[in-house]
């Protein structure tokens, strides 16, 4: 993880004064423009309420034309889902072979906190989207395929294959470890986010039992093609 963590993903820049350098550096790269608008997005979240975040305000503060803008931001949940891919563009970045010496569990852990790590820029504005969200089931449910595809990324960085049978219950599990733990980052003021790690810590072995219990009750294997009793991650995951 990093050891200079920043609630300040990039410098505030007013809008009209041609927003975030990252976007003007290389207007054409997606990965720049995720980032220009996720800093924007989540900025004014922190000081305005979720719910008064609009994309013509988003697309100003983070200097992008709405010619480019439209195509990628079509609503509010697309900038939801900015931050997810540049959370996970962070830890697929490393692109590390999985160390077969560690539990799949372990390798869960790992990539879960780097994650979280890559998320500390922009915890004060997902604060705020964490109080709104609730008040918009809709925005919530569009997301949560996005959420989806963001957590069978992080098995894919952990070594585990969620293209295969029980995937699906993989990739349901992991998000809700993730949403728990979600729930104590947002509030964890430690430097090296203890309190996060220790809550995720115990997510991941609560799916574990859970997962090892439900494979022996129907027979199924792990997610790596082992007896589930003798894979420490289970298939809960």
């Amino acid at each position: 993880m990093s050891d200079t963590p920043s609630d300040t993903p990039f410098p505030h820049t007013p809008p009209g004064n041609g927003g975030d350098s990252s976007f003007r550096s290389d207007p054409t790269d997606p990965e720049s423009l995720d980032r220009s608008v996720a800093a924007a997005a989540m900025r004014l979240a922190a000081e305005k309420g979720w719910r008064h975040v609009g994309l013509l305000e988003v697309a100003q503060a983070a200097g992008v034309p709405l010619s480019r803008f439209h195509h990628r931001y079509r609503s509010r949940v697309d900038l939801l889902g900015a931050v997810s891919r540049v959370a996970d563009a962070t830890v697929l970045a490393a692109d590390a072979p999985a160390d077969p010496t560690e539990t799949a569990r372990d390798r869960l852990f790992d990539v879960m906190m780097r994650r979280f790590d890559a998320l500390r820029p922009f915890r004060e504005g997902l604060r705020a989207v964490m109080h709104d969200l609730p008040a918009e089931p809709a925005t919530a449910l569009a997301y949560s395929c996005s959420f989806g595809r963001s957590m069978a990324w992080m098995l894919r960085a952990a070594g585990i294959d969620p293209d295969r049978r029980g995937g699906t219950a993989l990739v349901a599990g992991l998000g809700a470890v993730q949403a728990r733990a979600m729930r104590v980052f947002l509030d964890d003021d430690s430097a090296d986010l203890s309190r996060t790690m220790a809550a995720l810590d115990i997510g991941l072995r609560r799916a574990e039992r859970w997962g090892a219990t439900f494979c022996r009750w129907t027979g199924r294997r792990g997610p790596m093609g082992r007896e589930s009793g003798r894979e420490p991650a289970g298939s809960a995951t």
